[in-house]
């Protein structure tokens, strides 16, 4: 799976789980889900995402060179 693939799995597994805990949990979960949504939106514009940041690192920590799209 390519880097690009896996940051929009975690994105979007991050907030499926956000809006389930929001619902079951508490609203305070909404937070969140607002945090992923201005992270992705900061990096359309500024081409910079910390969870890219992390899984290169965590490819390195492991021996495996990083995918891209």
């Amino acid at each position: 799976m390519s880097l690009e693939h896996r940051i929009r799995a975690i994105a979007g597994t991050f907030i499926l789980v956000s809006l389930a805990f929001a619902q079951w949990v508490s609203p305070w979960w909404l937070l969140f889900t607002a945090f992923v949504g201005l992270n992705l939106l900061q990096s359309a514009f500024t081409r910079w995402c910390l969870m890219e940041d992390i899984l290169k690192a965590v490819d390195r920590r492991r021996g495996k060179t990083p995918h891209t799209a």
